[in-house]
């Protein structure tokens, strides 16, 4: 009697050995598949939406440092995004009011930013390098569609206007008045 249960105990130990048959295996694989097809587009989706909400608290930064330039130094808006970037001490052509990465990457976060310059002002201080009247800062994706659905844009009057396709290409100085640019809501 001892024995039958031994090799009793054996037959169930080698068969809990042997591991999993395919069609287990197969069913495991397409459970992973059917998740996976629900969870990587809800991803995608929820990665753009990011990549949007970033890109306009960039803008909102910008035209931020953009007010603050012009009431500081009396001299505009700064000639250039890197104008507004740099460390301490600071001046009116090192103003350290964004981060430098900001200042100098014209790609970031699945966006493109660019920064249209205006007319100069009149005479600048001394030191300074010319102030501009006028800007427009824009970020239209680089993947409509995949890195962001829209784009958006700012100029002095800080109101940050949406292009609902993300395909218009970037405005000009005072493109984002363009009818095709309502004011974000």
């Amino acid at each position: 009697m001892c024995s039958q249960a031994i090799s009793a105990k054996r037959r169930t130990g080698a068969r809990s050995a042997a591991g999993f048959s395919l069609i287990e295996l197969l069913i495991v694989v397409g459970i992973i598949l059917i998740i996976a097809s629900i969870a990587i587009p809800n991803y995608m989706k929820s990665r753009m939406v990011a990549n949007e909400a970033a890109a306009v608290e960039n803008i909102r930064t910008i035209t931020t440092a953009e007010t603050t330039y012009n009431i500081s130094y009396g001299n505009g808006y700064a000639p250039t995004l890197l104008t507004l970037g740099g460390k301490p001490p600071v001046s009116c052509n090192n103003a350290a009011l964004i981060d430098d990465v900001l200042a100098a990457t014209a790609l970031r976060i699945g966006y493109n930013f660019s920064y249209a310059a205006g007319p100069a002002v009149g005479a600048p201080p001394a030191g300074c390098a010319p102030g501009l009247n006028l800007y427009t800062v824009a970020a239209m994706p680089v993947v409509p569609g995949s890195t962001g659905q829209r784009g958006f844009c700012a100029d002095p009057s800080a109101v940050i206007r949406t292009e609902p396709t993300g395909v218009a290409g970037n405005p000009g100085v005072g493109g984002c008045v363009d009818p095709g640019w309502p004011a974000l809501r």
